[in-house]
């Protein structure tokens, strides 16, 4: 895909932009085989291609501008933000509501925040798409200072977006490149965004992560899936569990299933979708997975791990290598600490691996892995 935004060198976030999508797709296929070369006897499965544009269903737009002429995008290196209100990798759901969120700020008066000044308000608008249509808003904001505002013209936006479900307000009153803050402000009656994935429906709350590319993570969801009903464990543990979705797709194919996870708004998010689904073979547990996992006495059959770019790290990988796991699934977003998080685990062999194009238009795939106990 070509992108204007791109090429007039407003934003360089998509680093692969205007290359071809099958030189991409076959670019990181390649260098993933690359950096787990020294692992022999790998079944390479084809990698999973996605939509190269409009495939995105969640966007964290940077409020800059003014009141009057809000812009939502990016920041630029002076602080100043930079318009991206058409950007080609978002979903046409979200790109349809953006108009309406300008308008919203204009009305309610919410200040976007002065990088450079240190001063307003509205630092990051987030809004997340099930794939029901369905929306989630969160407003990033320094203080609780517009939150009235907000709730007094709250009724007329959402009569003008009635797809918007779940409405909230994020206090992050720090002067920092942190994203969100701790206290959320939930202001509409549903507390969570129905997310159908896979063979289950997500509850997705306020402070919770989820795919951004659901069409992928539908992908990875079954391949785990597939991966597991083969063997039938009588017990599996989904560590770094998110939301549940590894959990949840996974639960009618093991006897039980606890996914372990540190965020406490993640599992409240995770035994929601669990009680809708009446799982009961199925708990989720607030914890570090590290932790969690050397204070068992008895190992499950099955592991899946999903950890953030970083990988499982050294006290995780060494007690798989030394537990009596005799299958783990590997789900990386990071190529290069799956390959070391691999290397020191050498009794556990790579037999099945696959690239999914999670991110399409940058360098950042998908990487699933089946190990099995040599």
């Amino acid at each position: 895909m070509q992108c204007a935004y791109f090429d007039a060198g407003a934003c360089r976030s998509c680093t692969l932009m205007g290359e071809p999508y099958e030189d991409q797709l076959a670019t990181k296929d390649a260098e993933c085989r690359r950096l787990l070369e020294r692992h022999d006897g790998i079944e390479w499965l084809p990698p999973v291609a996605s939509a190269e544009s409009g495939f995105r269903t969640k966007a964290k737009m940077v409020v800059g501008g003014s009141v009057d002429a809000p812009t939502l995008g990016i920041m630029n290196r002076s602080g100043r933000g930079v318009d991206l209100r058409e950007c080609g990798i978002i979903s046409p759901g979200i790109l349809n509501v953006f108009p309406a969120l300008a308008d919203f700020i204009t009305q309610a008066a919410i200040t976007p925040y002065d990088v450079p000044a240190r001063r307003g308000e509205l630092k990051h608008l987030i809004v997340t798409e099930s794939s029901t249509g369905a929306l989630m808003l969160r407003f990033v904001l320094r203080s609780q200072e517009p939150v009235a505002r907000i709730r007094k013209h709250l009724p007329g936006l959402r009569q003008l977006v009635p797809r918007l479900q779940v409405v909230s307000v994020n206090i992050q009153p720090e002067h920092k490149a942190v994203l969100e803050g701790e206290r959320e402000i939930v202001l509409t009656d549903a507390e969570s965004l129905r997310i159908p994935l896979g063979s289950v429906e997500l509850n997705l709350r306020a402070k919770s992560f989820v795919q951004t590319n659901t069409q992928i993570a539908t992908a990875l969801y079954a391949q785990v899936r597939g991966w597991v009903e083969e063997r039938r464990p009588e017990s599996v543990w989904d560590l770094y569990c998110g939301v549940g979705g590894f959990a949840l797709n996974c639960a009618h194919a093991a006897g039980r299933v606890t996914g372990v996870e540190l965020s406490e708004e993640a599992i409240v998010s995770a035994s929601l979708s669990a009680q809708a689904a009446k799982l009961t073979n199925t708990r989720f547990v607030a914890g570090d997975a590290t932790t969690f996992a050397e204070r068992q006495s008895r190992h499950p059959d099955l592991v899946i791990v999903n950890p953030p770019r970083r990988g499982i790290g050294d006290r995780l990988a060494a007690w798989l290598e030394r537990s009596s796991v005799p299958h783990v699934v590997y789900s990386s977003c990071n190529a290069v600490t799956l390959a070391s998080d691999l290397d020191a685990m050498p009794s556990l062999r790579p037999v099945r691996a696959r690239v999914l194009d999670m991110f399409p238009q940058s360098g950042h795939y998908e990487t699933a892995v089946l190990l099995e106990r040599a």
